[in-house]
């Protein structure tokens, strides 16, 4: 993993409310953390969307007991 430094200036309400949440001690790893929390946050969303096309599409239908009732 490469890491850059880099001057930036941080709301220090935020950041200490991010490391209470994210449990973390320094700036740097609340950030960092903070940046993967958001990261993996995209991909859930992404992952959520992908499986809502599917149910549109009629994907999981197969698994329910009253298909025909199900769509009305």
């Amino acid at each position: 993993m490469g890491m850059t430094k880099t001057p930036v200036e941080i709301d220090d309400e935020a950041l200490a409310a991010a490391a209470q949440v994210l449990g973390t001690v320094t700036k740097k790893d609340t950030v960092n953390e903070a940046l993967r929390e958001v990261s993996a946050r995209l991909l859930r969303l992404r992952a959520l969307e992908h499986l809502g096309a599917m149910a549109d599409r009629g994907d999981f239908d197969e698994f329910l007991d009253d298909k025909d009732g199900y769509r009305k």
